[in-house]
C-alpha cells in the first residue's frame, strides 16, 4: 500500500504547499488535499472550538475533519514557530498540533515537525522529522527530496512575480510547467491587497474579493507580486521592524506599493479578532495617511455577508476613480493656465519688441 499524507487546504497550505507538494513527492509519498472551503467545513471546524477562535483557525480545523471523513488518516499538521530569530507566528498557528490532538476525538496519525529558528531548528531539520515519521531515515534522499521542494516552489514563485495568478502557476507548479505574464495590461485603477494567504487565496474566505476587483477593472497586486528581500526591505525603509512571521506579506508588501507610488489605494483584508493583523494594519494605516494614500481595513468572520462586503469594496473604488479623475483635471488645468502664462508672455514680448 503506498504512503499518503493528507493536507489541509488551509493556513500554511497556501504559502508553501508547492514546496510540500515537491518534498513528498520525491519521497514517493502520495498528498491527499482536504476539498476547498465550504459553509459546512466552516461550520464543521467551528463545533469543535470555543466561539472566540480565528476565522482561520476554525477553518482549519473543518479542513482536517473533512480529510478524516474521507477516511485519510496521516494528516499534515507542522508546528511553525518562528520562520526567523524571534520572528514569530501568532499562538495558535505555533499550536496547531496542539490544538488539533485535544479538540478532535477521531484517532490518527499526526505528522507534527517544528520549524524555530529561534531555537535554531531549521527546514532541513524539519523536513528531517517529517520523512524520519514515515521510517525515510536516508539523508542523501530527503536531501533530494527538500531539492525538489524548492524547485517546484520557485517555479511558482517565479510565476506569480512575473504576474500570472495564484492558481494559475500553482497548477502549473506542480505539473512541472513554467508560464509567464508578457503583457501588464493598464487598468484605470490599481490597488495593493495586504491580507494572509489563507485569507485572500482562499475563496471562500474573502468572498473571491481578487475576483471582484477584477470585475471592476482593478489591477489587483499581492504578496505574491513582491519578492521577500523586497518586502523586507521596505519594512525597514518606512521605518518599521518585523516582529511577526507573516509581516513580509502584509506589512512589507504595503510597504513596497507605498514606496514605489505603483497603485491608488491599499486593501487590509484580515480576520475579525486577529490582534496581528490589527497591528499591521495600523501601522500601514498611519504610512497611508503620512502619504495621502487611500486605505481601507476589512474584516472577515463565518458570519461576513456578500453584500455589505461588496458594497463597501464598490464604494471604495469609486472613491479611488473619482480622487484619480480629480487630480487629472486639475493637471490638465494647471498645464492650460501654464501654457496661457507662457502665450501671453510671447505676445508682450512681440508688442514690446515692435513699439521699439
Amino acid at each position: 500500500m503506498p504512503k499518503q499524507i493528507g493536507i489541509p487546504r488551509a493556513i500554511s497550505y497556501y504559502n508553501n504547499y508547492p514546496f510540500y507538494y515537491g518534498f513528498f513527492k520525491s519521497l514517493g509519498i502520495e498528498v491527499i488535499l482536504s476539498d476547498k472551503t465550504t459553509a459546512k467545513t466552516i461550520n464543521d471546524g467551528s463545533k469543535y472550538v470555543v466561539s472566540d477562535t480565528c476565522l482561520p483557525v476554525k477553518v482549519y480545523v473543518g479542513h482536517v475533519v473533512n480529510l478524516l471523513n474521507k477516511g485519510c488518516n496521516t494528516i499534515f499538521i507542522p508546528s511553525i514557530q518562528s520562520t526567523g530569530y524571534k520572528i514569530n507566528n501568532c499562538s495558535k498557528v505555533r499550536g496547531l498540533p496542539e490544538i488539533i490532538r485535544n479538540i478532535l476525538p477521531q484517532n490518527f496519525t499526526m505528522i507534527e515537525p517544528t520549524l524555530d529558528k529561534t531555537e535554531n531548528i531549521n527546514l532541513k531539520d524539519f523536513c528531517r522529522q517529517t520523512a524520519n515519521a514515515f521510517n525515510i531515515n536516508d539523508e542523501q534522499k530527503i536531501k533530494m527530496a527538500i531539492d525538489n521542494g524548492f524547485k517546484v516552489y520557485n517555479s511558482f514563485t517565479e510565476m506569480t512575480r512575473a504576474g500570472v495568478s495564484y492558481k494559475e502557476a500553482l497548477d502549473n507548479a506542480i505539473n512541472g510547467k513554467t508560464v509567464k505574464k508578457t503583457i501588464d495590461i493598464v487598468k484605470p485603477i490599481s490597488v495593493a491587497i495586504m491580507a494572509h494567504g489563507y485569507n485572500l487565496f482562499d475563496e471562500r474566505i474573502s468572498l473571491n474579493m481578487i475576483k471582484k476587483l477584477e470585475k471592476m477593472n482593478v489591477k489587483v497586486y499581492t504578496s505574491l507580486n513582491v519578492s521577500f528581500e523586497d518586502a523586507i526591505k521596505s519594512i525597514d525603509e518606512i521605518g518599521e521592524v518585523q516582529y511577526w512571521a507573516n509581516e513580509p506579506e502584509l506589512t512589507g508588501t504595503a510597504a513596497y506599493y507605498l514606496l514605489n507610488k505603483k497603485v491608488d489605494g491599499i486593501i487590509a483584508l484580515s480576520a475579525f479578532g486577529c490582534g496581528p493583523d490589527s497591528l499591521m494594519a495600523d501601522e500601514i494605516y498611519y504610512h497611508c495617511k503620512e502619504r495621502k494614500v487611500p486605505f481601507i481595513h476589512l474584516t472577515i468572520d463565518e458570519h461576513s455577508g456578500e453584500a455589505g462586503f461588496v458594497t463597501r469594496i464598490e464604494a471604495f473604488i469609486d472613491m479611488l476613480l473619482r480622487k484619480k479623475r480629480n487630480a487629472i483635471i486639475k493637471r490638465v488645468d494647471i498645464n492650460r493656465k501654464s501654457a496661457a502664462q507662457v502665450i501671453t508672455i510671447n505676445k508682450e514680448k512681440v508688442l514690446t519688441s515692435s513699439v521699439k
